[in-house]
């Protein structure tokens, strides 16, 4: 349903969620996530680039989140890196159709239900859940 850079972007935004505010290299985000280096470095750069993380060179930088976790949902991470593709019209390009057909507007009525799902879950449910594993990151 999500596409796999969705997928390491929430990784790394719990992640850094759950580091108490302190920058953590791409470095130690990757090792933590078992997101692929190269592949985390594009992804955090479009989070930064959204203004949903910053990045500092040096020592002690790192990336950080620059939104409380409380504020934060899933799908607003979603949405910067690989929004959900909502149909608006029909993917088939069928002139006939002014309206979705009865398949595209449940499958639409999915889509949206995920939307709503998605953003009904904050970054700090997530941390905060009972469950004793960690969420999307090695401890």
């Amino acid at each position: 349903m999500i596409s796999k850079t969705a997928e390491y972007a929430l990784r790394a935004v719990t992640c850094m969620g759950g580091n108490n505010q302190k920058p953590l290299s791409a470095d130690a985000l990757a090792l933590q996530t078992r997101v692929p280096r190269r592949y985390l470095t594009r992804v955090l750069q479009d989070l930064c680039a959204a203004g949903l993380v910053s990045s500092r060179s040096g020592p002690g930088g790192g990336y950080e989140l620059l939104r409380a976790t409380t504020d934060l949902t899933i799908l607003d991470v979603i949405n910067t890196v690989d929004p959900i593709q909502r149909i608006k019209h029909c993917p088939l390009g069928l002139k006939s159709h002014q309206t979705l057909c009865p398949l595209h507007t449940e499958l639409d009525r999915a889509y949206a239900a995920t939307e709503a799902a998605f953003s009904a879950v904050t970054i700090q449910q997530l941390l905060q859940s009972t469950s004793p594993v960690v969420p999307l990151c090695e401890g």
